[in-house]
């Protein structure tokens, strides 16, 4: 696939990118409503500041190629133990760097300027996923393309971690736990950013800044039980 993507022109290349998060946002809503149980009226100005974020995000996606193109970023192909290992240091470096972003915009001038666009939602729902200020859509992409600047990714780990990632922001979205109290319960579970855990940080701003996981919260003393 990425060799078909080398040999392609950069008109086509950013159209696919596009069609690419396009389609991802058309599943993010297509499966809220299914797990929802009922459809969601989105404003026209919901739909224009979503479709913002899509073009952001294609950015972000064709950076991310180019800088692959152009040897920046490394990425390995075979299918190896490293799969889970990178899987795992995507999962836990990105929510941690996350967390702290999450934070400071929280505790500065940035809430006001920046993420209260997203706070309008006090009852989250799919779309408000991708509800979020320009800048904020520019520095998750950077941070996830720095974190790739890093170290030789495995292909298939960062497939893995895309797809977990646009799970656990429709589950945040999602206005409703899917998960019965006892399955919150269970060990690893507890620890997971479940749509409880994200809905609490939309009724109340100072708890709950994690995206994936509650341990930074647990360890900085912002968790809300």
């Amino acid at each position: 696939m990425l060799e078909y993507l080398l040999q392609l022109s950069s008109p086509m290349l950013w159209l696919i990118f596009l069609v690419e998060n396009v389609a991802i946002t058309f599943m993010v809503l297509c499966f809220g409503r299914l797990l929802q149980g009922r459809p969601n009226v989105y404003t026209s100005r919901e739909w224009g500041i979503c479709a913002i974020t899509n073009v952001l995000n294609t950015v972000v996606t064709y950076a991310g190629f180019w800088m692959w193109k152009e040897g920046w970023i490394t990425i390995t192909l075979n299918i190896s133990w490293k799969i889970p290992a990178d899987f795992l240091i995507l999962f836990f470096a990105m929510d941690l760097l996350m967390f702290v972003f999450h934070f400071i915009i929280h505790k500065t001038f940035l809430f006001k300027a920046v993420h209260q666009l997203h706070h309008e939602a006090i009852h989250p729902k799919p779309i408000d996923l991708f509800i979020l200020h320009p800048v904020e859509t520019m520095a998750f992409g950077g941070m996830w393309l720095a974190l790739l600047l890093l170290y030789p990714f495995n292909i298939y780990a960062i497939i893995i971690y895309l797809v977990v990632n646009v799970l656990f922001g429709l589950m945040g979205h999602l206005g409703i736990e899917p998960l019965p109290a006892v399955v919150r319960k269970l060990p690893v579970v507890k620890y997971l950013g479940t749509s409880t855990f994200h809905h609490d940080h939309h009724q109340n701003v100072q708890y709950n800044f994690g995206f994936y996981t509650s341990i930074w919260d647990r360890m900085f003393g912002t968790h809300k039980h």
